[in-house]
């Protein structure tokens, strides 16, 4: 299961439940085993993200074998865990969830699609087909902000086509906004919530990067940006609601930390595949190209901290997705929504797979150990 699961090398972080402990533990994989690294002055994955060389440090640090890795695997799924055993988390604690918007041209497109159909399904596939003739440039090649850019933007305003989606795809400003808090994220194996009210919406599989506290990008894990549709194509003022629900944000299985086998090089090349299984037999395969992406990785963490915004305990940013799923479902032109059980596997070899069930907000695990919790029980554990 492990070799499907995690990446073949590297240097990998995350957490961990492990019974008899209140708190998380930090966890690293070594030949198979997992191994408890926690201990006082890296007793958070933030801790360890904020050293001068992590790799090195989780490379050289004791541990404590908790049982294989599969064994670990195999209790993280949320309807299969066992409190007896060890099982996942997400692999960041204290860290501020960060994600950037429309970074890739097929997701700028259906941006606009769902701003222009305001939730209708049927409308939206009349509106690709009339864009995409009027835009008559391939926009993967603009340069956000840049003089070409500006004269598409020109165009499509006196065409009356202009968007606030298509305005932060390619000019000066990249969007980055909130995706959820501190301690909320949920890792794999575990469930990931769609808003009852929500009838139109899908995975987006993202390749997420961790930052330190100076801007540093120090390694990177899978994300699923759990997307309503039909929310924020009502309107973009709702996006906070489209975003930010009970276990609306997945990351994992690890962080795989920035050495000499990973660097920010291998993001920008990376595929991500996608795989949805209903248990109406529907299955969904696509994939999310980085090397197509408009904004590179370190615009977006520029964008995102600097003298203009400050993150004392680091943060994750979720760097957008390509990938926008069309293929109909339950209907010719119904377009693709979830249903209740699909499973969610975001995939790349660099960084492993984060599998995911989908259920409604309302119906996963409710959030209830937040940073005061975890910070009280670290003290109690003689650990801060």
């Amino acid at each position: 299961m492990s070799a499907m699961i995690l990446p073949s090398e590297g240097l990998l972080l995350g957490r961990a439940r492990v019974p008899g402990f209140a708190h998380p533990r930090v966890i690293t994989v070594r030949d198979g085993q997992v191994f408890d690294i926690t201990a006082p002055g890296s007793a958070t994955t933030r801790d360890i993200c904020e050293l001068a060389d992590p790799a090195s440090a989780v490379k050289a640090a004791p541990g404590t074998p908790l049982g294989s890795v599969d064994a670990v695997l195999a209790n993280s799924w949320a309807d299969h865990i066992s409190d007896t055993a060890p099982s996942l988390l997400s692999p960041i604690d204290l860290q501020a969830v960060k994600a950037a918007g429309v970074t890739f041209v097929v997701s700028l497109l259906e941006r606009v699609i769902e701003e222009q159909a305001r939730g209708d399904k049927a409308k939206a596939d009349l509106l690709r087909t009339d864009i995409l003739g009027l835009i008559g440039t391939d926009l993967s090649q603009l340069v956000p902000g840049s003089e070409t850019a500006m004269k598409v933007k020109a165009t499509l305003i006196a065409r009356g086509v202009w968007s606030q989606y298509l305005e932060v795809g390619i000019g000066p400003d990249a969007e980055i906004f909130t995706k959820s808090q501190p301690m909320s994220t949920v890792g794999f194996g575990a469930d990931v919530g769609i808003l009852p009210i929500s009838e139109w919406n899908n995975p987006e599989p993202e390749v997420a990067l961790v930052v330190a506290s100076d801007g540093g990008i120090v390694g990177a894990t899978l994300g699923n940006d759990v997307n309503l549709r039909d929310v924020e194509g009502r309107s973009a003022l709702l996006l906070g609601k489209a975003k930010d629900n009970n276990a609306s944000a997945s990351l994992g299985p690890f962080i795989r930390l920035f050495d000499q086998s990973f660097s920010l090089a291998d993001v920008k090349t990376a595929e991500i595949g996608l795989k949805v299984t209903g248990e109406d037999g529907f299955v969904l395969e696509g994939h999310s190209s980085m090397s197509q992406i408009s904004r590179t990785p370190e615009s977006l963490v520029a964008a995102a901290i600097g003298r203009h915004h400050q993150y004392p305990d680091g943060f994750v940013i979720y760097l957008g997705t390509m990938f926008a799923p069309v293929k109909d479902r339950g209907g010719v032109g119904k377009g693709f929504t979830h249903k209740p059980n699909d499973i969610v596997t975001i995939s790349t070899p660099k960084l492993g797979s984060l599998s995911n069930r989908v259920r409604l907000s309302t119906e996963c695990p409710p959030w209830t150990y937040g940073a005061s919790h975890l910070l009280r029980d670290l003290a109690k554990a003689g650990l801060l």
